[in-house]
């Protein structure tokens, strides 16, 4: 906070404009900023761990395994995300606190479904009412990393799943006939060429993901959209130092622009990404490649 900002209706337009972006509440949203981050940087990778493990499965000779593998896959991509992550958050929640009411409460004489109501004993609540306020935070992030994780490890799942089915069966055989067993070929044949055919697939998933970060308001977390909407509102003297009309439009148009920037430097990133997968492969990218060095 600047030390001019004692008194913001005396001040010039550019110094209450300086003091109106540093308060304590603007900065809930920049902090927002790292909370999507974070997110993304934490969800990407557990996903693409779903992803892979439901492929792996999906392709299983273990008939239950491989029915399980693509009934997720099926009914995870078949379910609208907004359905997903309204149901799935709340059915594990109280899921989560019915198994410790049990535990922790057997005396519990009174029903738990009370009409609309879930009520459990104070022992079982997760987190408990008496925790700090960034243990409930936290609970809450955990929650959407999970739910982001299994949504778009689904989606992930059937890219990879794909890519596997890409790979030319002839390279596989050549492989076994050199005495390779099925895990060797998985992991040193398989696996490190299937990247070249998923990585189109993945991206676009990534653009998805990124997308989807404003869901987070549904799941409970404070984040940038909810923020830009929360400080973008009319506000009067009444309540604040800083009286402004409805200015929505000037934070969303920011957020625009700041998805916009994500995005054209995630497309960078994967293009060299795919640039050097594709180096000498037997692929289009690799022909072009092969080509642009003789040229």
């Amino acid at each position: 906070m600047f030390s001019f900002c004692t008194d913001p209706s005396t001040l010039p337009d550019w110094q209450w404009m300086a003091c109106y972006l540093t308060t304590g509440k603007h900065m809930s949203i920049y902090y927002s900023v790292f909370t999507v981050l974070i997110l993304l940087a934490v969800t990407a990778p557990i996903a693409l761990l779903f992803g892979f493990v439901g492929a792996s499965a999906a392709r299983s000779r273990i008939a239950p395994l491989r029915w399980f593998a693509q009934g997720y896959i099926a009914i995870v991509r078949g379910v609208p995300e907004i359905a997903f992550f309204l149901f799935f958050v709340i059915a594990l929640d109280q899921g989560i606190e019915y198994l410790r009411h049990k535990a922790l409460c057997p005396d519990w004489s009174e029903p738990i479904r009370q009409g609309n109501d879930f009520v459990v004993c104070q022992a079982a609540k997760v987190p408990l009412g008496s925790a700090p306020q960034w243990l409930h935070e936290t609970y809450g992030f955990a929650l959407a990393v999970l739910t982001f994780a299994i949504v778009y490890g689904a989606f992930a799942a059937n890219v990879l799943f794909g890519a596997m089915r890409a790979v030319p069966r002839a390279q596989l055989e050549t492989a076994e006939a050199y005495g390779m067993t099925q895990r060797q070929t998985f992991w040193r044949v398989l696996v490190p060429q299937m990247w070249v055919y998923a990585l189109p697939g993945l991206s676009n998933l990534w653009m998805v993901l990124i997308k989807a970060t404003p869901l987070l308001f549904l799941l409970g977390v404070e984040d940038i959209v909810y923020w830009a909407r929360e400080l973008g509102g009319t506000k009067t003297p009444r309540f604040t130092d800083y009286p402004h009309g409805d200015w929505r439009m000037w934070y969303f148009l920011a957020l625009l622009v700041f998805y916009l920037l994500f995005t054209r430097v995630s497309e960078i990133v994967l293009g060299r990404i795919m640039a050097r997968l594709t180096k000498g492969q037997a692929t289009a990218g690799g022909e072009a490649q092969r080509k642009a060095a003789t040229a």
